[in-house]
């Protein structure tokens, strides 16, 4: 784990952010700070809430630069990655009944680069409208592509994830005591408590005891106004099977890039165990029964234990053995 930064530290990086927000340029913002580029690297590595806020500052300055009412940059021939389509890309696409076919693709569409920063984007910053804004283009563009490709959709779902998890992880790194994230009304005199009774400062706590010890239930779980019982267990059954759906995504994304890497999957021995097995019919010495002895009654199988006609005579020869 790295060392937690001193409050200096603390300031020069919130100094740092600001300026990437405007600029978008690194080692510009460096240069503003006051902070060396190398130095500025090291403590991105070292600290993934400030890796994150870096990345969403970049997605800010992106958004920022191509503008909200401004047209959306239209791709030139022969660039690098274009955001958009200059008109006569092949392109695949899907007909009216269902079947794929080659097409060119009409000028100032998005391309799968645009579709690529979007998700880039927004796997640092949670943010689908400012992810869209920094791609240069409508948010209502990526919900359309999300109906039409699964695959997108599925990527847009892992991206969303992992931004929740960054911003997950910068919520935890600001909480931390030395990150002087939010301890900067320490070094000012606390304001006097404004005069109340005992009554109201009992009626205070007592409103806000089950937040501060977090004893209150989480608002998704909560009963909804006017929700009946069935429909609130319904509720519930519903999200708990769509967590299993997204479980069992996530297994196999995991399966499919362990396949990619030429790695051996964990089921691989399962599998031969269970589909490498001899041939049942082959196998001896399973069984204690002796096939020469003659069956009691040939008409009637005898699964092991007592026969109903011989427990009751047995019953009946022993009754009087049994206790009263």
């Amino acid at each position: 784990m790295a060392r937690p930064l001193t409050r200096e530290q603390s300031l020069q990086n919130r100094t740092f952010l600001n300026a990437l927000r405007r600029t978008g340029n690194v080692r510009l913002a460096a240069c503003e700070a006051g902070i060396k580029y190398g130095t500025i690297q090291h403590r991105r590595k070292g600290h993934p809430g400030f890796a994150q806020r870096w990345d969403a500052a970049l997605a800010f300055a992106q958004a920022h630069i191509n503008g909200k009412g401004r047209a959306p940059p239209k791709a030139k021939r022969g660039s690098a990655a274009p955001l958009r389509t200059a008109g006569g890309e092949m392109v695949i696409c899907r007909r009216n009944d269902g079947k794929l076919q080659m097409r060119r693709a009409q000028p100032n569409k998005l391309t799968r680069q645009c579709e690529q920063a979007f998700l880039a984007a927004l796997s640092a910053t949670a943010n689908v409208t400012l992810s869209a804004a920094a791609a240069g283009a409508s948010p209502r563009a990526f919900y359309r592509r999300k109906q039409q490709c699964p695959a997108f959709a599925r990527e847009l779902r892992l991206a969303l994830a992992q931004g929740y998890q960054a911003l997950e992880m910068a919520l935890l790194a600001a909480g931390v005591a030395g990150s002087h994230e939010h301890g900067d009304w320490r070094n000012n005199d606390p304001p006097p408590i404004p005069p109340m009774s005992v009554n109201q400062a009992l009626q205070l706590m007592h409103l806000h005891r089950k937040a501060a010890l977090m004893l209150d239930e989480p608002d998704y779980l909560k009963r909804r106004r006017g929700e009946s019982r069935a429909v609130h267990l319904e509720r519930l059954a519903a999200m708990a099977e769509e967590r299993d759906r997204r479980a069992r995504e996530a297994f196999e994304v995991a399966e499919a890039e362990r396949r990619a890497r030429g790695e051996r999957t964990p089921f691989k021995d399962a599998e031969e165990r269970l589909f490498g097995l001899p041939d049942l019919a082959q196998v001896t010495g399973w069984s204690r029964a002796d096939p020469a002895k003659q069956p009691h009654d040939p008409d009637t199988a005898l699964f092991g234990g007592w026969r109903i006609e011989d427990m009751e005579r047995e019953m009946e020869r022993r009754k009087w053995d049994l206790p009263s």
